[in-house]
Protein backbone atom coordinates (compact mmCIF):
# COMPACT_ATOMS: atom_id res chain seq x y z
CA UNK A 1 0.00 0.00 0.00
CA UNK A 2 1.39 3.40 -1.04
CA UNK A 3 2.11 5.88 1.74
CA UNK A 4 0.04 9.05 1.85
CA UNK A 5 1.63 12.09 0.28
CA UNK A 6 2.94 14.75 2.66
CA UNK A 7 0.54 17.65 3.20
CA UNK A 8 1.11 20.45 0.70
CA UNK A 9 -0.62 23.61 -0.45
CA UNK A 10 -0.41 22.41 -4.06
CA UNK A 11 -2.79 19.60 -5.12
CA UNK A 12 -1.42 16.87 -7.41
CA UNK A 13 -3.61 18.14 -10.25
CA UNK A 14 -1.61 21.40 -10.26
CA UNK A 15 1.86 19.84 -10.22
CA UNK A 16 4.21 18.18 -12.70
CA UNK A 17 7.37 16.42 -11.54
CA UNK A 18 10.31 17.22 -13.81
CA UNK A 19 13.44 15.09 -13.58
CA UNK A 20 16.58 16.60 -15.10
CA UNK A 21 18.44 13.80 -16.88
CA UNK A 22 19.87 15.53 -19.93
CA UNK A 23 23.42 16.07 -18.71
CA UNK A 24 26.44 14.47 -20.35
CA UNK A 25 27.94 13.07 -17.13
CA UNK A 26 31.41 13.83 -18.47
CA UNK A 27 33.08 13.02 -15.15
CA UNK A 28 31.52 9.56 -15.34
CA UNK A 29 32.55 8.86 -18.90
CA UNK A 30 29.13 9.68 -20.29
CA UNK A 31 27.16 7.17 -18.21
CA UNK A 32 23.42 7.75 -18.34
CA UNK A 33 22.68 8.62 -14.72
CA UNK A 34 18.97 8.03 -15.15
CA UNK A 35 19.50 4.29 -15.47
CA UNK A 36 22.15 3.78 -12.82
CA UNK A 37 21.01 1.05 -10.47
CA UNK A 38 20.77 1.71 -6.76
CA UNK A 39 19.31 -1.01 -4.57
CA UNK A 40 18.19 -2.73 -7.75
CA UNK A 41 16.17 0.25 -8.99
CA UNK A 42 17.11 2.73 -11.73
CA UNK A 43 17.52 6.26 -10.43
CA UNK A 44 14.82 7.72 -12.67
CA UNK A 45 12.21 5.17 -11.61
CA UNK A 46 13.07 5.49 -7.93
CA UNK A 47 12.58 9.26 -7.95
CA UNK A 48 9.45 9.11 -10.10
CA UNK A 49 7.87 6.64 -7.70
CA UNK A 50 8.92 8.60 -4.61
CA UNK A 51 6.93 11.65 -5.70
CA UNK A 52 4.23 10.00 -7.86
CA UNK A 53 1.43 10.64 -5.38
CA UNK A 54 2.21 14.36 -5.29
CA UNK A 55 2.03 15.10 -9.04
CA UNK A 56 -0.37 14.51 -11.90
CA UNK A 57 2.39 14.02 -14.47
CA UNK A 58 6.07 13.12 -14.69
CA UNK A 59 8.40 14.52 -17.36
CA UNK A 60 12.05 13.64 -17.85
CA UNK A 61 14.44 16.06 -19.51
CA UNK A 62 16.48 13.54 -21.51
CA UNK A 63 18.42 13.67 -24.75
CA UNK A 64 18.78 9.95 -25.43
CA UNK A 65 16.81 6.69 -25.43
CA UNK A 66 13.26 8.13 -25.38
CA UNK A 67 11.83 4.67 -26.04
CA UNK A 68 13.43 3.40 -22.84
CA UNK A 69 11.52 5.95 -20.82
CA UNK A 70 8.31 5.28 -22.72
CA UNK A 71 8.61 1.58 -21.91
CA UNK A 72 8.33 2.54 -18.23
CA UNK A 73 5.45 4.97 -18.73
CA UNK A 74 7.61 8.10 -18.59
CA UNK A 75 7.64 10.93 -21.13
CA UNK A 76 11.11 12.10 -22.15
CA UNK A 77 11.45 15.64 -23.51
CA UNK A 78 14.72 16.59 -25.27
CA UNK A 79 16.43 19.97 -25.09
CA UNK A 80 15.05 22.41 -27.63
CA UNK A 81 18.54 23.87 -28.10
CA UNK A 82 21.85 22.10 -27.44
CA UNK A 83 24.57 23.00 -24.97
CA UNK A 84 22.56 25.18 -22.58
CA UNK A 85 23.29 23.09 -19.48
CA UNK A 86 20.57 22.76 -16.84
CA UNK A 87 18.59 25.66 -18.28
CA UNK A 88 18.20 23.71 -21.52
CA UNK A 89 16.57 20.91 -19.59
CA UNK A 90 14.45 23.36 -17.64
CA UNK A 91 13.28 24.97 -20.87
CA UNK A 92 12.24 21.57 -22.24
CA UNK A 93 10.33 20.77 -19.06
CA UNK A 94 8.64 24.18 -18.85
CA UNK A 95 7.57 23.99 -22.48
CA UNK A 96 6.00 20.56 -22.04
CA UNK A 97 4.50 21.23 -18.62
CA UNK A 98 0.69 21.42 -18.58
CA UNK A 99 0.22 22.30 -14.90
CA UNK A 100 0.66 25.60 -13.03
CA UNK A 101 3.59 24.28 -10.97
CA UNK A 102 6.73 22.32 -11.82
CA UNK A 103 8.87 20.54 -9.22
CA UNK A 104 12.37 19.78 -10.52
CA UNK A 105 15.04 17.43 -9.26
CA UNK A 106 18.30 16.20 -10.83
CA UNK A 107 18.00 12.54 -11.72
CA UNK A 108 21.12 11.63 -9.73
CA UNK A 109 19.65 12.83 -6.42
CA UNK A 110 20.25 10.23 -3.72
CA UNK A 111 18.23 11.23 -0.65
CA UNK A 112 15.87 14.14 -1.33
CA UNK A 113 13.16 14.32 1.34
CA UNK A 114 9.75 12.93 0.46
CA UNK A 115 8.23 16.14 1.82
CA UNK A 116 10.35 18.38 -0.43
CA UNK A 117 7.25 19.77 -2.15
CA UNK A 118 5.60 20.51 1.18
CA UNK A 119 8.72 22.35 2.35
CA UNK A 120 9.00 24.44 -0.83
CA UNK A 121 5.31 25.14 -1.35
CA UNK A 122 4.92 27.10 1.88
CA UNK A 123 7.67 29.57 0.90
CA UNK A 124 5.44 31.89 -1.12
CA UNK A 125 3.73 32.43 -4.45
CA UNK A 126 6.92 32.83 -6.48
CA UNK A 127 8.31 29.34 -5.91
CA UNK A 128 11.44 28.27 -4.08
CA UNK A 129 14.62 26.23 -4.17
CA UNK A 130 16.20 24.18 -1.41
CA UNK A 131 19.29 24.58 0.74
CA UNK A 132 20.69 21.36 2.21
CA UNK A 133 23.74 20.70 4.38
CA UNK A 134 25.99 21.19 1.33
CA UNK A 135 24.55 24.59 0.41
CA UNK A 136 22.13 25.99 -2.15
CA UNK A 137 20.61 23.33 -4.41
CA UNK A 138 19.00 25.34 -7.23
CA UNK A 139 17.79 22.33 -9.21
CA UNK A 140 15.71 21.09 -6.28
CA UNK A 141 13.10 23.70 -6.97
CA UNK A 142 9.42 24.54 -7.26
CA UNK A 143 8.65 26.78 -10.24
CA UNK A 144 5.52 28.78 -11.11
CA UNK A 145 5.36 27.91 -14.80
CA UNK A 146 3.51 31.00 -16.08
CA UNK A 147 6.25 33.20 -14.60
CA UNK A 148 9.11 30.90 -15.52
CA UNK A 149 8.52 30.66 -19.25
CA UNK A 150 9.00 34.31 -20.31
CA UNK A 151 11.84 35.02 -17.89
CA UNK A 152 13.66 31.86 -18.93
CA UNK A 153 13.20 32.72 -22.60
CA UNK A 154 14.75 36.13 -22.02
CA UNK A 155 17.65 34.67 -20.07
CA UNK A 156 18.43 32.17 -22.82
CA UNK A 157 18.09 34.79 -25.53
CA UNK A 158 20.80 36.81 -23.81
CA UNK A 159 23.04 33.86 -23.00
CA UNK A 160 22.42 34.00 -19.25
CA UNK A 161 22.74 30.38 -18.12
CA UNK A 162 22.88 30.69 -14.33
CA UNK A 163 20.06 28.84 -12.58
CA UNK A 164 20.49 30.86 -9.39
CA UNK A 165 20.41 34.16 -11.28
CA UNK A 166 17.18 33.06 -12.94
CA UNK A 167 15.67 32.23 -9.55
CA UNK A 168 16.69 35.60 -8.16
CA UNK A 169 15.02 37.34 -11.11
CA UNK A 170 11.86 35.32 -10.46
CA UNK A 171 11.85 36.27 -6.78
CA UNK A 172 12.03 32.66 -5.66
CA UNK A 173 12.66 31.91 -1.99
CA UNK A 174 15.33 29.64 -0.54
CA UNK A 175 14.19 27.03 1.94
CA UNK A 176 16.58 25.50 4.46
CA UNK A 177 16.39 21.74 4.90
CA UNK A 178 18.50 21.60 8.05
CA UNK A 179 20.35 18.38 8.72
CA UNK A 180 19.63 16.92 5.28
CA UNK A 181 22.06 16.11 2.48
CA UNK A 182 20.37 15.34 -0.83
CA UNK A 183 23.49 13.83 -2.43
CA UNK A 184 24.32 13.25 -6.08
CA UNK A 185 26.37 11.06 -8.41
CA UNK A 186 29.17 13.01 -10.07
CA UNK A 187 32.24 10.80 -9.64
CA UNK A 188 33.22 7.14 -9.42
CA UNK A 189 33.70 7.70 -5.70
CA UNK A 190 30.09 8.88 -5.45
CA UNK A 191 28.95 5.68 -7.18
CA UNK A 192 30.93 3.51 -4.81
CA UNK A 193 29.66 5.37 -1.74
CA UNK A 194 26.07 4.91 -2.94
CA UNK A 195 26.58 1.18 -3.43
CA UNK A 196 26.22 1.34 -7.21
CA UNK A 197 28.17 -1.54 -8.77
CA UNK A 198 26.72 -1.86 -12.25
CA UNK A 199 27.26 1.27 -14.33
CA UNK A 200 24.09 0.87 -16.35
CA UNK A 201 20.79 -0.95 -16.22
CA UNK A 202 20.67 -3.94 -18.56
Amino acid sequence: MQAAAPTTAIPPSDLTLGLLAGGRASRLGGLDKAWLLRDGQPQVLSLAQRYAAQASAVLVSANRDPDRYAAHGLRAVPDLRPDLGPLGGLQALATACATPWLLTLPVDALDPPEDLLARLSVAGAHGACAIDADGVQPLFALWRVVALRPVLAQALAHGRLSVQALQTELGMARVRCDGLRFGNLNTREDLAAAGIDAPLCD
